[in-house]
C-alpha cells in the first residue's frame, strides 16, 4: 500500500528557486509539486515551465486549495512574516529559505505564529546534511577527537559589483544585512551545530571598496562558545578570486577540517576510527 504524496506549493522563483526545483523533481515519488506562484508572471511561467511544475496565477488560490499540504517560500526576507500567517493560518506547513527573517523580533514572531497555528516550521540550512557533515557531528558526539579547544570559521567568497546591483539585494530593508545573514550564515549553522550554543561574540563588520552597498562585505571576530571552546570567524564576499568556506577544530586528539563537501582528520597520533 503506497502512502499519499506530500502536496507542496512553491512560492517565489528567485536565485535560491533553481536547487529547490532540482530537488522537488528528484523526489517526485514522494512529493507532488501541485503549482508555483510568483509575483513576477514571466518569472512563474518560465520557471514552471523549465521544470515541469503547474502554477497559481493568484496566491489566494493556494490558501485553501486542499491539495497543498506544505509551502516552500523562496522569496527574499522581507516578504516572508504575512506569507507564513496567511499560509499556516489555513494549516498549511511552512518550508523556507535562510535566513528566517531580517530581525531576531520578526523571526520569534514567525516561530509562534507557527506553534499558535500548530504547523511545522523548516528552514533551509542544508550543509548539516552533507554526509561529512553528519560524520564529523557523529565523530564528535563520541568524543573521538578528545575535547575541542579552539576552531576557525572561515568564508572567504567573492561577488562581483553586478550581483548587489540587482535591487534590494545587500540591504537591511530587504535582506536584514549582507554577508553574515545572507552567506556566511551557511557556516555559522553549520559551526553552532557542531560546537553549541554561543556565550560571547566580538565582531566588527565593514564594506569594503570592492563594492557599492548598503550593508556589509566584510566581518571578522571572535566567538566564545557555551562549552568554552574559542573561534575566529572571518566572512566577505570580497577576497577574489573567492574559495570554498571551511571550519577547522583544534582538538586534543587531532585537527579537524570541513571544507566545503571534505572532511580531513590529522590525528596526532596514528590511530583508527
Amino acid at each position: 500500500m503506497s502512502s499519499k504524496k506530500i502536496g507542496l506549493a512553491i512560492i517565489g522563483t528567485g536565485m535560491a528557486a533553481k536547487p529547490h526545483a532540482l530537488a522537488l523533481n528528484e523526489l517526485k515519488d514522494d512529493i507532488n509539486v501541485v503549482g508555483v506562484f510568483s509575483r513576477n508572471k514571466e518569472k512563474r511561467e518560465n520557471f514552471s515551465k523549465n521544470y515541469n511544475f503547474n502554477s497559481f496565477q493568484e496566491i489566494d488560490s493556494i490558501y485553501d486549495n486542499p491539495e497543498v499540504d506544505m509551502v516552500d517560500i523562496i522569496t527574499p526576507p522581507n516578504q516572508r512574516l504575512e506569507l507564513v500567517e496567511q499560509f499556516s493560518k489555513h494549516g498549511k506547513h511552512i518550508l523556507m529559505e535562510k535566513p528566517i527573517e531580517r530581525t531576531l523580533e520578526n523571526a520569534k514572531s514567525i516561530v509562534s505564529i507557527c506553534e499558535n497555528n500548530k504547523v511545522n516550521l523548516g528552514i533551509v540550512f542544508q550543509h548539516r546534511f552533507r554526509k561529512s557533515s553528519i560524520k564529523l557531528k557523529s565523530l564528535i558526539n563520541e568524543n573521538k577527537f578528545g575535547q575541542i579547544f579552539s576552531a576557525q570559521i572561515n568564508i572567504p567568497w567573492w561577488r562581483e559589483q553586478s550581483y548587489y546591483d540587482e535591487p534590494g539585494r545587500g540591504t537591511y530593508k530587504r535582506d536584514g544585512g549582507g554577508v553574515l545573514i545572507s552567506q556566511a550564515i551557511h557556516t555559522l549553522d553549520l559551526a553552532i551545530s557542531l560546537l553549541g550554543d554561543v556565550k560571547d561574540v566580538m565582531v566588527m563588520a565593514e564594506t569594503t571598496k570592492f563594492h557599492k552597498m548598503e550593508s556589509e562585505n566584510f566581518v571578522t571576530g571572535g566567538i566564545k562558545f557555551k562549552n568554552s571552546v574559542i573561534a575566529s570567524l572571518f566572512a566577505s564576499t570580497s577576497v577574489f578570486p573567492g574559495s570554498s568556506e571551511s571550519i577547522v577544530l583544534h582538538c586534543e586528539n587531532a585537527t579537524v577540517k570541513l571544507e566545503a563537501g571534505t572532511l580531513i582528520i590529522n590525528w596526532r597520533k596514528l590511530r583508527f576510527l
